[in-house]
């Protein structure tokens, strides 16, 4: 199983209806791509995480380059700050874990 699991903070207030509408879309994208077999968020301390859970690498891939989540990543930067860290594992990592492993694996974008 791919595990993607991402931290983004908005730059400011202003940008927060911004980043949830592309959020909201990239989500329902998410829950109908091929090859998903879960998606949820959560924010924890000021920073909204995301983290899919996929067949493999290539099933999150086609997701990442198309529609909605394209979209968000194109308008990322002037959203907000963040880091993204995708990798195998048998098993979903906790939640309580995710920050720590961006802060530590996470590539910023």
């Amino acid at each position: 199983m791919y595990v993607s699991i991402t931290g983004l903070k908005p730059k400011s207030l202003f940008q927060v209806p911004r980043f949830w509408w592309h959020a909201i879309r990239s989500m329902q994208q998410a829950q109908r791509a091929p090859g998903n077999l879960s998606v949820a968020a959560r924010t924890i301390a000021g920073t909204h995480h995301t983290m899919s859970l996929w067949q493999d690498r290539g099933a999150m891939c086609a997701y990442l380059a198309a529609g909605a989540h394209r979209d968000a990543m194109r308008a990322s930067r002037s959203i907000g700050t963040g880091a993204v860290h995708g990798y195998e594992s048998e098993a979903a990592p906790d939640w309580a874990d995710v920050p720590a492993l961006l802060r530590a694996n996470g590539r910023i974008i």
